[in-house]
């Protein structure tokens, strides 16, 4: 029987600047739909009657409305997958907020829809009233608590890892359209070969080899794949984190360490000294009330990500990544005295002789 599988919609390529060198590229790649470290990613269940979309009823016409609001045993499945990827003691924490304009990840259970996430940043171009992820089945039902593991290892950055180009997988492709073709997915061509077919970039991909017992892996059902030989009678991962997940997630979002960053001083540089993927924090406590312009120097390419301290956390308040673009990444945001502001800037790649460096002015 075919499983219910997970959904993405098909997103833009990321446009860089032509002509860059390879290294810059794949690093761009690599980490363009990533969060810096050290962030906390706000959830909240939506929650209200005109929390729904409208959708043609089927030969008549008319339209109803299908709800994105679940009961708390629902929730409550997201609540502990959300809890066990942060026992990992990755750097990225979840915490869940009672209003959405608080919320980096908002989540919906709309029945008939499928299981889906935003990939990684890509949830902060997504509409305050609108979903950055979606459950479409019952999640409590025996095996279904994997979905919700799956749609946060998006939320994460992760990818479908059956379309690792590491894997070399050889599909009987008409089968898997007719599979997918039919109950319960019911996909159109294009979105099996979006989420199936389709195989990554090399540098978007989650490691240098495939893992058929990750959590970003489908199952399949016999006659699918025709290659390699041991998945011709189908592929059943186990639907939970396997090594190679937690590899990643704590290579990507290492633990956060106990000390307290130092301060980033107006009008002051500070050397950052990065190798490519590290990153360095910075505090900011505003002598004034004014707008402040926070950015880096040098021949880099970096994401520069500003939070305030709110109720003890930190609150994304603005970002900017340069894109591999010849200017450097630079923020501007009110900052108020008396409060405090983290700074966090992650390093794609340097390719200049000279030194990289972070000030707030």
């Amino acid at each position: 029987m075919t499983s219910r599988y997970c959904s993405l919609a098909q997103q833009p390529a990321p446009v860089f600047t032509p002509g860059l060198a390879a290294e810059r590229l794949s690093a761009l790649i690599g980490g363009s739909r990533m969060w810096v470290n050290n962030t906390v990613l706000h959830y909240y269940f939506f929650d209200g009657e005109a929390d729904a979309s409208v959708i043609p009823v089927p030969g008549s016409g008319a339209t109803r409305r299908v709800s994105w609001v679940a009961a708390k045993e629902q929730q409550d499945v997201v609540r502990g997958c959300f809890q066990e990827w942060q026992d990992l003691g990755i750097g990225v924490t979840f915490a869940e907020v009672a209003t959405r304009g608080e919320a980096e990840l908002r989540v919906g259970f709309q029945l008939g829809d499928g299981s889906w996430s935003t990939v990684g940043r890509d949830a902060l171009r997504v509409g305050l009233h609108e979903r950055t992820m979606n459950f479409g089945w019952d999640l409590t039902a025996p095996g279904e608590r994997g979905t919700a593991l799956h749609e946060i290892g998006h939320a994460l950055g992760m990818h479908h890892e059956h379309q690792n180009p590491f894997a070399g997988i050889h599909w009987d492709e008409e089968a898997v359209y007719a599979d997918l073709a039919g109950p319960p997915n019911h996909w159109t061509r294009d979105r099996t070969y979006v989420n199936i077919l389709r195989k990554l970039d090399v540098r978007e991909v989650n490691g240098s080899s495939w893992d058929p017992q990750s959590i970003m892996e489908y199952p399949f059902s016999a006659g699918l794949i025709l290659e390699p030989e041991q998945y011709r009678a189908g592929l059943n991962p186990p639907g939970t984190l396997s090594p190679s997940d937690k590899e990643y997630a704590l290579r990507w979002y290492p633990s956060a360490g106990p000390s307290r960053p130092p301060a980033l001083v107006p009008f002051r540089s500070a050397p950052l000294g990065l190798g490519p993927g590290e990153q360095a924090d910075f505090t900011v406590e505003p002598p004034e009330t004014r707008e402040y312009t926070v950015g880096t120097f040098g021949d880099a390419d970096t994401v520069v990500v500003v939070f305030e301290e709110r109720d003890g956390e930190p609150r994304y308040l603005a970002g900017h990544d340069d894109g591999g673009a010849p200017h450097n990444a630079t923020v501007k945001a009110r900052l108020v005295k008396g409060r405090r502001y983290f700074v966090r800037v992650r390093l794609y790649s340097a390719w200049g002789s000279g030194e990289t460096a972070v000030m707030c002015w």
